[in-house]
């Protein structure tokens, strides 16, 4: 019999030719570079929108180049350039300028992240823009934003994790502030660049006219990291690094079993605190005055570390999730790449896919971030060789055979 607990509630499409996405029918240049930009336009593109990857024809995006590679092949770009078409365009050229502006006149999305100012000399600022299209919409997402004294400043996403405050959350109390081992501050300016373009075609709806959206990767991550402007505002409370503890509940930590795994345990609900410690054998805690309020048992946290990790230690991983689960308490195992690939959980949602690709065959990398029972989002491809799909994006625009060689001759392709 099938557990109902491993069962959607939902009818989701059965296997065959998926429908369109709900975003079918809008058209996305992505102009941007590494991380932030791109990864919003692959996010729009993951339900349905056209996107068109436009490069330097003699600079591509460093993100083909980051990370490990695979036969010269970036792996990185294989996911960031998913669902994607490539076209080379030097913008900073005539003859580019004049294709991106005709592009433009049949876009809904441009997304771009040169420094403020860079698209005013080439002669493709929002008033160009505007004119070839009103109802564009222009994602600008740069480190700081298009105003202010830093605006001109290069900005990434480590810089944005370090300016907005979680660096110096981050790490153990007697430690440095510590930055994130990826792209955390990029990733979030992406889903919230996402988020904009897709309030800013809302308002389109509404008013008929296109929009800037002034993405500063600078801002949210401070959303993120939640109360702290409020705390600091009204009880002057600055929030101390405090390692793998909350200074808002306890237990919770990261904590070793007898066969040298880790797992996780977190007791942000008053009835989960209570559950835990009825598990590891202290039920006596739970009638201390203190342990009423998170905020009260934060400040007991040795004690209750001491019993968790006691109990803990003395069993094997595989025990102590059982346990858990039986006693209905939030633990999880800490996972590496190889973990998630083998969890019954992740293979269940289908988190992880495999795509098709013309240079490495098939590639597994993430699915889409969530699942739409009507319309839901999809996988084409992998990302696409550099300024593969220029003469089909060109001719598609009316351009000539001729047209497109001159061009190319000139430089600007």
């Amino acid at each position: 019999m099938t557990d109902p607990s491993l069962t959607t509630l939902y009818e989701y499409p059965l296997p065959g030719p998926a429908p369109a996405g709900p975003l079918a029918g809008l058209r996305v240049l992505d102009l941007a570079t590494l991380f932030a930009g791109p990864l919003a336009a692959t996010m729009l593109g993951d339900f349905g929108a056209e996107v068109i990857k436009v490069e330097h024809p003699r600079r591509p995006d460093p993100a083909r180049g980051h990370g490990p590679a695979k036969d010269g092949v970036g792996l990185w770009w294989k996911l960031l350039g998913r669902n994607k078409k490539t076209m080379t365009l030097d913008l900073s050229t005539p003859g580019g300028r004049d294709v991106l502006l005709r592009l433009a006149a049949d876009t809904d999305v441009i997304i771009e992240n040169f420094r403020p100012g860079t698209l005013e000399k080439w002669g493709l600022g929002w008033p160009e823009l505007a004119a070839a299209n009103p109802r564009l919409v222009l994602a600008r997402v740069t480190g700081f934003g298009q105003f202010g004294p830093y605006a001109r400043r290069p900005g990434f996403g480590t810089l944005a994790e370090a300016m907005s405050g979680f660096a110096a959350l981050t790490g153990e109390p007697d430690g440095p502030p510590t930055l994130a081992p990826f792209g955390l501050a990029d990733s979030v300016a992406a889903l919230t660049t996402a988020y904009a373009v897709m309030a800013a075609l809302r308002g389109r709806d509404a008013t008929g006219r296109g929009q800037v959206v002034d993405m500063a990767i600078i801002e949210p991550m401070l959303t993120v990291l939640g109360p702290h402007p409020i705390w600091y505002d009204q009880l002057g409370y600055v929030q101390p690094r405090t390692g793998n503890r909350s200074t808002n509940n306890a237990p919770r930590n990261i904590y070793c079993t007898a066969d040298g795994c880790w797992v996780a345990v977190s007791t942000s609900a008053q009835s989960i605190a209570e559950r835990v410690m009825r598990l590891v054998g202290r039920p006596e805690l739970i009638d201390e005055p203190w342990f009423t309020t998170g905020e009260g048992r934060a400040r007991h946290a040795d004690e209750l570390d001491a019993a968790v990790g006691g109990w803990i230690a003395r069993h094997g991983r595989d025990e102590v999730l059982a346990a858990f689960e039986r006693a209905e308490a939030a633990i999880a195992p800490v996972h590496d790449i190889r973990d998630v690939l083998a969890d019954p959980q992740y293979r269940a949602l289908e988190s992880i896919t495999e795509v098709p690709d013309d240079e490495l065959g098939t590639v597994r990398m993430q699915n889409v971030l969530f699942r739409l029972s009507e319309t839901p989002g999809a996988i084409h491809w992998a990302g696409r060789p550099h300024g593969a799909d220029t003469d089909e994006v060109l001719a598609e625009l009316g351009m000539t055979g001729p047209e497109i060689a001159g061009l190319r001759e000139a430089g600007a392709l």
